[in-house]
């Protein structure tokens, strides 16, 4: 009862393909990489998924109920932070990459929060410092006329979900977020507008309510603005002062792996 995509099928080759659909590799029990809950290839329909990276490939398996067979691009240091998830290695926690420090500053906050009248699994970006246009000392803090630019709906009230940005995607790997993705200026696979210093857990609730919708809510602010709030409550708070103050902006985007 698996299922391999075409463009896993691709990847991983013919032989390899059919050996798996015919049995012989079939992971028999597993835990959904998605869902992270226990899961038979025997008894129910199973979705191999491949994730592929700059050297490295690891084929896991979720519920076709929870994901489809895909293949998922993730650079190098998240697939081998997937890996030392699974196998309960020690090795060291992957490093931002040096050519992305404005990934370094941006703190992200996870939470469930209430839009247009649903709850919706969100993601609260606010910068650790003020961000300046790349390339220039100055003028300070332009992160939410950056963000405009790249299609990023200004949020006035949080009253309606804001409208799905293209080619931008929440990456989850293993049930764990790992990045925020962008297209790619010269074409080819998404890249990293935001990579987590480490893998970043999330609640089983929030994880379960992407799953649902297959989308996460993403909204941001300038330094200061939200801060680190304890309680979704406060958090949504606020986001209603920063919202009224023409502080905040928001994107809704398709959840990207798993």
């Amino acid at each position: 009862m698996l299922d391999v995509s075409e463009e896993v099928r691709a990847e991983i080759g013919d032989e390899e393909a059919d050996r798996l659909l015919g049995g012989d590799n079939a992971p028999g029990t597993y835990d959904c990489t998605s869902c992270r809950t226990p899961g038979n290839s025997e008894r129910e329909r199973t979705s191999t998924v491949l994730f592929v990276g700059e050297e490295t490939a690891v084929l896991a398996f979720a519920h076709a109920s929870c994901i489809p067979s895909q293949v998922v691009p993730v650079s190098e240091e998240q697939l081998q932070g997937a890996v030392r998830s699974i196998t309960g290695g020690d090795g060291q926690q992957p490093q931002p990459d040096s050519d992305l420090p404005l990934q370094a500053e941006l703190g992200v906050t996870s939470g469930l929060l209430l839009v247009g009248g649903e709850v919706q699994p969100s993601l609260v970006v606010e910068p650790l410092v003020p961000i300046a246009r790349p390339g220039t000392t100055g003028p300070v803090d332009v992160f939410l006329e950056l963000l405009s630019e790249q299609g990023f709906s200004t949020i006035t009230a949080l009253d309606q979900v804001p409208e799905r940005l293209p080619g931008w995607s929440v990456l989850l790997v293993m049930g764990k977020l790992h990045a925020v993705l962008q297209p790619n200026a010269n074409g080819g696979a998404p890249v990293a507008w935001w990579q987590a210093h480490q893998p970043m857990q999330v609640a089983d609730e929030w994880r379960s309510a992407v799953n649902k919708s297959g989308r996460v809510l993403v909204f941001a602010a300038p330094v200061g603005t939200i801060g680190q709030q304890p309680r979704e409550d406060l958090l949504r708070e606020a986001m209603d002062r920063a919202a009224a103050a023409g502080k905040l902006v928001g994107a809704a985007m398709p959840l990207a792996g798993t």
